[in-house]
């Protein structure tokens, strides 16, 4: 049985304390912080296995790949927390006995993200485990202790062994023993992933600056100092100002081009690159030109690639659940938006291989278990969904099925979209039911969650003073449109929530069994192995490592020799979190209920995960995502 050892600081010493103990008990280990890392190495080989238990694997993980030592399951009380705390399943009462307010301590805190760099890794090769063995049942109940010490800013704040104990309380309080096991697989998978993420920042992404350098220049021009236009920019720009007879235009300045742009009988409403390319104008070929290469320039520059950059590595930080419905984000560097040009920078180590996994048609496949719609999971069964649709008669084409089912996940009203989703709704009556009835849930201020147990936020007061505003005695017909407009706006961001939220969920889980797969497959005697690929190369000995992560896509860097290894893991954990999320719904014989595309490349670029809405330079316009999906921030 996998047991829980929580990592308490006290008296500037670190104490591993057994999560059966009785209140009072001795603990495991009392060691200096400079002893950490060996005594977690010898505690990690237990047979059973170990779960670590801390207040954020941020703070307390890159020291110990700095050490040698990696992990193979941890408690993320920050994350966990999180969840907890605003998740519809617990009891109400017991949670808000729980975590009665605020506490800066806990809540504000980033969990220190981004704050320790990490040196000379090397790979614990560990045991193999399935994500259902880091769920395992942890014996008996830690007790609340101070964990005050010094040595580390504000952990004297944060009471792990109170906090541990609070949530294992929560946890068992939830009635329904399915439910249960469901939202204990959310807290496994969330605190997986965030040992993943500390991971892949410190192994790095292979990105060959030389290359991407030699892009630049091609594309800009050669390099100048800040503030100065490369030379293609500056010469674009000279074609804007005069197609639209304005020599002191500045086109970076979005104000003064659009009303330049009207002066010039151009009817816009803004200067993104959606509403130029349908103008018949002379500006709209090199505004467009400039507006791609400007972002480029900006997004992934020089002044980038110095930042993010370094011993052939890109790094970010990326940040689990920095999405409300649960997606990753990254702080500094975009990695969730690199598009195709910077990709072809991303170059395998010599003898390396990528294997690049893309989970196809997430979203749909999702909401077709989660609503048990039997036609739905029929025509994914059959491979391509969309085309599966065409067949099944509910459309006529699939770019109308493709177009159709993102209305139904994104609420489309209006245009192709809008007309195609009731023909959807009448073909799958219980998907597109269960997002309708979300979307209801929102557009009446409610809270809706995900398939393991993840809760929307509640609707903002703004939100609720424009419902109040609008029911009141003297509302007019402004207040009345408004609170109209305000309900729509969240009512698609809960119909989506619960979708986005749940293939997020199935995402981390597939990742969770990567990584412990992936830790398995090479012997111990060989993981440790100096990598000479790169000089100060971070990379982890000669094990495949994961090296990115983007919302429904994987990749690996393996040496070419465990290539077809890797992709059979990869394939196998995406079956398996199926399994575990709705496992009255796959067997081990049937198609799988969201199948993979699988590539062996030696360079990104090549990848089969390519954007939807682009495929070069310009691919993101004016901050949005590249796959279409919903924003980041809730709607107030």
């Amino acid at each position: 049985m996998v047991r829980d050892i929580l990592l308490v600081e006290r008296d500037a010493s670190v104490h591993l304390v057994d999560g059966a103990a009785p209140a009072g008990a001795a603990p495991l280990v009392v060691v200096a912080p400079a002893g950490l890392p060996r005594a977690v190495a010898e505690l990690e080989a237990e047979p059973d296995g170990v779960r670590w238990v801390w207040d954020s694997a941020f703070r307390r993980y890159p020291g110990l790949i700095a050490a040698g030592v990696r992990v193979a399951r941890c408690w993320d009380l920050r994350l966990t927390r999180a969840i907890l705390r605003a998740s519809t399943v617990p009891p109400p009462a017991l949670v808000h006995d729980a975590w009665p307010a605020h506490d800066p301590a806990w809540d504000a805190w980033d969990g220190d993200i981004g704050t320790a760099a990490a040196t000379d890794p090397t790979l614990d090769g560990g045991d193999a485990a399935t994500l259902f063995d880091l769920v395992g049942e942890a014996a008996g109940t830690a007790q609340s202790g101070s964990t005050g010490g010094a040595g580390s800013t504000g952990t004297a704040a944060r009471d792990t062994l109170a906090e541990h104990h609070r949530q294992r309380e929560v946890l068992d309080a939830v009635a329904d023993p399915a439910r249960r096991h469901r939202l204990r697989l959310l807290l496994a998978a969330e605190s997986s992933g965030a040992l993943a993420a500390v991971e892949i920042r410190y192994d790095g992404l292979p990105f060959d600056a030389e290359l991407h350098g030699a892009t630049l220049t091609r594309l800009l021009g050669p390099r100048t100092r800040p503030g100065v236009r490369p030379a293609t920019l500056e010469r674009l720009a000279g074609e804007i100002r005069a197609a639209l007879d304005a020599p002191r235009l500045n086109p970076d300045s979005a104000p003064h081009l659009l009303r330049e742009l009207r002066r010039n009988g151009l009817d816009v409403r803004s200067t993104s690159k959606w509403e130029l390319q349908g103008l018949d104008h002379p500006v709209v070929a090199p505004l467009l030109e400039y507006k791609g290469l400007a972002r480029l320039a900006s997004a992934n520059g020089w002044h980038w690639m110095d930042t993010w950059v370094g011993a052939g590595r890109f790094r970010s930080d990326y940040v689990p659940s920095g999405v409300v419905t649960g997606r990753w984000s990254s702080r500094g560097g975009g990695a969730l938006s690199l598009p195709k040009i910077i990709r072809s920078a991303v170059v395998a180590d010599p003898g390396w291989t990528f294997v690049v996994a893309d989970a196809a048609q997430l979203e749909p496949r999702i909401l077709a278990a989660m609503a048990g719609d039997g036609a739905l999971l029929a025509a994914g069964a059959r491979g391509d969904l969309y085309q599966g649709l065409v067949d099944a008669g509910a459309v006529d084409t699939r770019e109308h099925a493709k177009v159709g089912m993102l209305g139904a996940l994104y609420g489309a009203t209006s245009g192709t979209s809008g007309l195609l989703v009731p023909r959807l709704a009448r073909a799958y009556p219980r998907a597109l039911g269960l997002v309708d009835d979300a979307a209801r849930t929102g557009e009446r201020g409610g809270v809706v969650t995900t398939w393991l147990g993840r809760s929307s936020p509640p609707a903002s007061p703004e939100w609720r003073e424009a419902q109040a505003a609008a029911s009141g005695a003297g509302a007019g017909a402004e207040e009345e449109r408004r609170a109209r407009s305000r309900a729509r706006d969240w009512g698609r961001f809960t119909r989506n929530f619960v979708v986005q939220g749940t293939a997020a969920e199935w995402a981390l889980a597939w990742m969770a069994g990567v990584r412990q797969a992936l830790r398995a497959m090479v012997p111990a005697d060989t993981a440790d192995t100096a990598d000479t690929a790169h000089d100060g190369d971070r990379a982890p000995g000669r094990s495949p490592h994961l090296a990115f992560f983007l919302h429904d896509e994987l990749v690996v860097h393996t040496p070419q020799e465990h290539a077809d290894e890797v992709a059979a893991a990869v394939e196998h954990a995406a079956a398996q979190a199926s399994r575990l999320l709705f496992p009255h719904l796959t067997t081990a014989t049937g198609p799988p209920l969201v199948p993979l595309e699988v590539l062996e490349t030696a360079s990104y670029a090549g990848s089969v995960a390519e954007p939807d809405v682009a495929d070069a330079v310009g691919a993101v316009d004016d901050g949005a995502e590249v796959d279409g999906v919903a924003p980041a921030s809730a709607p107030s």
